[in-house]
């Protein structure tokens, strides 16, 4: 049997399942990309058939590896006109039946759906189809979009809803943006729980008022009409988990959400942040949840993103992270705002150079041992449950990648 790591053949299946006996569990992250950075940097990657079909075939691979090796889940984003080839991933939900269609227990979902710019009828509809077609393997992701360009060219039919990023907060866009989200998410979790319902909100009244509906057929094997009109409407199928499943929200930091979070069973993954906030957002997510009576340990329902590359050396792997996970945060990232929370209270922005990220453990890569040391000295000042391993598709060869996600589970996990 082909080893996963083993560059000069395709990877095969693994001869068996090894099951993951960390303190945490780890999912799998995918933007995914598409290409390799050189391919990019030609222009219009995203549009080239060629390249998306490599895409497929090194996600099919690399789940069907992850599948194998242990890991809990495979996760993708939403993101919509990435001409670029950064974030192709128009419909993470498509994507996860087709990895789900090629592994046996990985869970999939989304990291995450961007509610505000979805019909939240057509998301609770996609992801119980999908929760089984998988065999109860679903999970559902959900953001508030921050990418200006494609949030608000879908969100435009509700009106003043757009983009919140986190660069150039204005602070009506993001409490709209929010409030949007939260009346989604409220009529996603209804769609899902109840058999029929009526929902009456900001930006959606369900159903509509005066929809003339009086079949004998609802009257005798259904429900939701009276008078000769529709009263209430029910959403096919019922989640195969119940009461539905798990949820998440990426990649949050901000103590609103966080409690948001925490009082709705939402877990959510921490974007990378300073260590200071990040143990105080772990804390407050604990005090919340428990709060709302859910009764959780430090650390459950809460997890964290990281980049993660694991090579024979720490020099190879460094190599591999310039090409990807540099390449991607300067090229994309950074514009947007993100890393803004990494530096500690007073520290200048300017100063937080790679090495400094890896010092402070905010990007697990090197060798086996590096990374070891790194997720122990984390370990010992966070209570980790959950870690989404950013996986860089096409930036990275895919024999790099499978080896990587095989020594980071069998040279870091299950020797600490």
């Amino acid at each position: 049997m082909i080893s996963a790591g083993d560059p000069s053949r395709p990877i095969g299946r693994s001869v068996r399942f090894r099951p993951m006996t960390a303190p945490f569990q780890t999912g799998l992250f995918f933007l995914p990309s598409i290409g390799t950075r050189a391919e990019m940097e030609r222009g219009m990657a995203g549009r080239d058939p060629a390249l998306y079909q490599e895409m497929l075939g090194d996600l099919k691979e690399l789940a069907i590896v992850g599948d194998d090796l242990g890991y809990d889940a495979i996760a993708f984003t939403e993101h919509h006109f990435h001409i670029e080839g950064f974030e192709i991933s128009n419909n993470p939900v498509l994507l996860d039946a087709y990895v789900a269609a090629h592994t046996k227990r990985i869970r999939v979902g989304q990291l995450g759906i961007v509610l505000p710019a979805s019909s939240p009828l057509r998301v609770a509809e996609d992801i119980a189809m999908l929760d089984h077609m998988s065999g109860g393997r679903a999970f559902a992701g959900f953001a508030r979009g921050y990418q200006r360009r494609w949030v608000d060219t879908l969100a435009q039919q509700y009106h003043d809803v757009h983009a919140a990023p986190s660069k150039s907060r204005d602070e009506e866009v993001d409490r709209v943006n929010r409030a949007a989200f939260e009346e989604f998410f409220t009529i996603v979790k209804l769609a899902w729980t109840q058999d029929t319902f009526s929902y009456t909100g900001q930006f959606w009244q369900i159903p509509p008022p005066d929809i003339p509906w009086d079949l004998e057929a609802t009257a005798r094997m259904g429900r939701g009409a009276e008078g000769g009109f529709v009263r209430e409407i029910g959403v096919v199928p019922k989640p195969l988990q119940q009461p539905h499943p798990p949820m998440m929200q990426p990649f949050s930091f901000s103590e609103p959400t966080i409690r948001w979070c925490a009082r709705n069973g939402v877990q959510p993954i921490l974007a990378p942040v300073n260590d200071e906030l990040e143990a105080f957002l772990f804390s407050v997510y604990h005090e919340e949840a428990n709060t709302a009576g859910r009764n959780l340990a430090p650390g459950e329902g809460i997890g964290v993103l990281r980049d993660v590359v694991v090579a024979d050396t720490d020099e190879e792997a460094w190599e591999l992270w310039r090409n990807s996970g540099a390449f991607v945060g300067a090229a994309w990232f950074s514009p947007f705002g993100f890393g803004g929370a990494i530096p500690w209270p007073g520290e200048d922005p300017k100063s937080i150079t790679p090495e400094v990220m890896h010092e402070r453990g905010l990007m697990w890569v090197g060798s086996p041992a590096t990374v070891r040391r790194q997720v122990e000295q984390t370990l010992e000042r966070l209570p980790l449950k959950y870690v989404m391993a950013w996986q860089y598709n096409g930036l990275m060869p895919r024999a790099a990648i499978a080896k990587s996600m095989r020594l980071f589970q069998e040279e870091v996990v299950e020797k600490l």
